[in-house]
């Protein structure tokens, strides 16, 4: 189906939605134990060859953690599943699998889980900007700051900066910090994973040494961790992405024109559990990862929402700020069109003095 060409969503949509996913939340435990059986043996297993490839080529090592991070990416899409309590319906058996596969991540489960119930509540809101979202500001506030923020804001925008330096800043070093208003059991929840992640390096120096632990593990974590902040970078920054001040912001306008419809090849939805369909991810989190496809499929009204294609997707490298006028995201070239315009209104309002 081609993208929605109305910007706005049918109002059937807005006022059914809850009806329509209610069915789709209720997890199946034999399905959800599948899934971490064929997720963690595989990771497991293919770290195992990665190791053993050291003493052929670092090539092959290096070839082999491509596959390795996919089966990162589809753990930390069970982790994720756990920490909005979808994946089992015990919250006990959520919070015991989220935070060992929080581990495996180099996550602490409560604190992101707490992280991440924010980014759910606000996203689409200009006004509740700064936490779990990738940093993006509006046109006016990008002309009105320092030269100083200017440039950090525009090396924090590149490619490189987002999803090779940035990853491994956000799981080697941001995650083994507590922020400063956490409550405590997101400290705990933070410590206890640091505890976990430096005992686990250290069974890895004393059997195999932690060269050979960082050779295996890096390339994945860097992988994986770029392939996972892609993903939640452009499900909430492509064309035609809904934004709004906090008063005209509305929850379902926020899930499904704030959230993209990202259609990948079956391999690559299968490696990052149907996310991919996150406007009813966003419409509705308790719906378990396995169920998010069979729930567009068998409700048209989902979709019309825009679709995004892999190729398509790579146009949004080129967003950097929200011009607030035009209600889109644009580029820096944008910044002259809006100085023009603020110059025009500076100009108007003179002459209306006069």
């Amino acid at each position: 189906m081609s993208p929605n060409p109305d910007p706005s969503m049918p109002e059937s949509i807005k006022s059914s939605w809850q009806m329509s996913v209610v069915k789709y939340q209720s997890p199946d435990v034999r399905r959800s134990l599948w899934q971490v059986i064929n997720s963690l043996v595989p990771y497991f297993g293919l770290l195992y060859l990665m190791y053993l490839s050291l003493t052929v080529s670092y090539w092959m090592t290096l070839g082999l953690s491509f596959l390795t991070a996919g089966f990162y990416v589809r753990i930390f899409i069970v982790f994720h599943d756990c920490g909005h309590g979808s994946f089992f319906t015990s919250q006990k058996a959520n919070d015991i699998l989220g935070i060992l596969t929080g581990v495996l991540t180099f996550t602490p489960y409560f604190q992101w889980r707490h992280e991440h119930a924010m980014h759910h509540a606000s996203s689409g809101d200009l006004d509740r900007r700064g936490i779990g979202d990738i940093w993006t500001m509006t046109v006016q506030e990008y002309l009105g700051a320092s030269r100083w923020k200017r440039l950090v804001y525009r090396v924090y925008r590149t490619p490189f900066v987002m999803f090779v330096v940035g990853p491994l800043y956000l799981f080697l070093i941001r995650h083994r910090l507590v922020r400063g208003e956490a409550a405590s059991r997101e400290r705990r929840s933070v410590y206890g994973t640091n505890l976990a992640v430096f005992a686990l390096m250290g069974v890895m120096t004393a059997t195999i040494g932690m060269k050979a632990y960082l050779l295996v593990q890096l390339p994945v974590l860097l992988i994986g961790g770029g392939a996972g902040v892609w993903l939640f970078y452009v499900q909430h920054q492509f064309e035609g992405v809904y934004w709004a001040r906090h008063e005209d912001w509305d929850y379902v306008d926020a899930a499904l024109e704030g959230s993209s419809l990202y259609q990948l090849p079956k391999v690559l939805q299968w490696f990052t559990g149907n996310i991919g369909f996150h406007h009813i991810h966003h419409l509705s989190p308790r719906i378990p990862n396995y169920y998010l496809e069979k729930c567009q499929k068998e409700n048209p009204a989902f979709q019309q929402v825009r679709q995004i294609s892999l190729l398509s997707s790579l146009k949004s490298l080129a967003f950097r700020l929200w011009d607030e006028e035009q209600r889109r995201l644009v580029g820096y070239r944008g910044l002259a069109r809006a100085r023009r315009y603020a110059s025009s209104e500076k100009s108007l309002f003179q002459l209306g003095e006069t």
